[in-house]
């Protein structure tokens, strides 16, 4: 049965602000639904996608509201302890400040550690209890068997802003976009989740008078977009980045991402570890043999153990089909 809170989530269609897009009133309610004496939250501040930065500007501009999304999870979902889940830079600048907010609720500021893959759900759970940065077979989900095997409630930290804006009847279904790459006001701006990205570039003065193309929707993973292909909204964490096409190097691009890609496999899979060096060699050989390249990518793409390996093709399936084929 759906308490009110889990209705007006529902009512309000939230989707999960870190990046997966999964309805956040079934999370909640599975949280509700499960049997167990001890249930476990965590507000997901990564944020490992390069050049987003959303999370931070919330940390900075409404800590109130998080801490008060997750004292409603502790209230309506039987929360027995929480925990407020950063990157190392992030831990540096907010910790003390989050502190001093959360009064008496039992939470943990926990600083992560592992690097990019640290923030995907089941790694994330890996590294609280102190284990290696290395995700988990799902399912079970978290919700199901997440921390010490526990029930566990894992929402982004807009997310969780959002649901407290839910809860006091002030949702307007906006979304924090980062503005990155060759724009004149960089940053992080509120705008309704409606919003094309075409409207974005417009509205936040920054669509470009040069040519132009973007990634856009999880930082170096997010999708490549031509400037004829922007009457879309931004999908995952609503990032943007935008590059001029005269003078980006194409394979210059591809390699600084597989160079990252490569730098964050956590090797726990042989489709990714092997998938990923494949790709570096093909890259930084700058001859794509497209029977290879098509193939490596079906690979990643099916048979990765987890998502890191079927989204981080994304970007080099664009560049291939959009930037070095047309």
């Amino acid at each position: 049965m759906k308490n009110k809170l889990i209705q007006k989530i529902e009512k309000a269609k939230l989707v999960g602000r870190g990046g997966a897009g999964f309805l956040t009133h079934l999370k909640w309610q599975a949280m509700l639904d499960a049997k167990s004496s001890l249930k476990f939250l965590v507000c997901n501040g990564s944020e490992g996608e390069r050049e987003t930065y959303k999370d931070g500007y919330i940390l900075t501009n409404y800590p109130e509201e998080v801490i008060n999304g997750m004292r409603l999870a502790f209230e309506n979902l039987g929360i027995t302890k929480g925990y407020i889940y950063l990157k190392p830079e992030y831990f540096k600048i907010f910790a003390k400040k989050l502190k001093k907010i959360i009064g008496g609720l039992n939470i943990e500021i926990f600083e992560e550690y592992g690097g990019y893959l640290a923030g995907e759900e089941t790694t994330l759970c890996n590294v609280i209890e102190g284990k290696l940065a290395m995700p988990r077979q799902k399912p079970p989900y978290p919700t199901d068997q997440g921390i010490n095997n526990q029930p566990t409630l894992i929402n982004n930290v807009e997310t969780l802003y959002q649901i407290s804006k839910i809860a006091k009847d002030k949702y307007q279904n906006i979304r924090f976009c980062s503005l990155a790459g060759e724009v004149k006001n960089k940053g992080v701006f509120e705008l309704p989740a409606t919003l094309t990205i075409e409207e974005i570039l417009k509205q936040t003065k920054n669509y470009p008078n040069f040519e132009f193309f973007v990634q856009a929707g999880g930082g170096w993973s997010g999708s490549i977009l031509l400037s004829s292909e922007l009457n879309q909204a931004p999908a995952g964490t609503s990032g943007i980045i935008v590059y001029r096409k005269n003078s980006t190097t194409v394979m210059k691009l591809a390699e600084k991402l597989i160079d990252f890609f490569v730098s964050h496999n956590c090797d726990k899979c042989v489709p990714c570890r092997e998938g990923t060096y494949r790709l570096q060699e093909m890259i930084k050989s700058k001859k794509i043999d497209e029977l290879k390249f098509k193939d490596l990518i079906f690979t990643l793409e099916n048979t990765s153990f987890c998502p890191y390996g079927k989204s981080l093709v994304i970007p080099f399936k664009d560049i291939y089909n959009k930037l070095l084929k047309c």
